[in-house]
């Protein structure tokens, strides 16, 4: 139990880092322009990925936390 609880900390670990590195390229492919829009316009492309890849790894954080949390408890039994 603890090595399969071990290896999905791991993938998500890995797919906390992989979102992070998706949401700075997509704020580095923010340009000028979308920082400069009028404040009525809404929100760009860009910022809209960059919102969502910031939500995602957010809830691969906060899964991790709950399974090492689970691991924890399992282990003092």
């Amino acid at each position: 139990m603890s090595y399969f609880l071990g290896m999905v900390i791991v993938i998500l670990v890995v797919m906390t880092v992989i979102t992070l590195v998706r949401g700075i390229a997509a704020f580095l492919q923010s340009t000028r322009e979308d920082l400069e829009r009028p404040e009525g316009s809404g929100p760009s492309e860009m910022q809209l990925k960059q919102n969502s890849m910031m939500m995602r790894r957010i809830m691969f954080q906060a899964a991790a936390i709950l399974v090492t949390a689970v691991l924890m408890m399992a282990s003092q039994k």
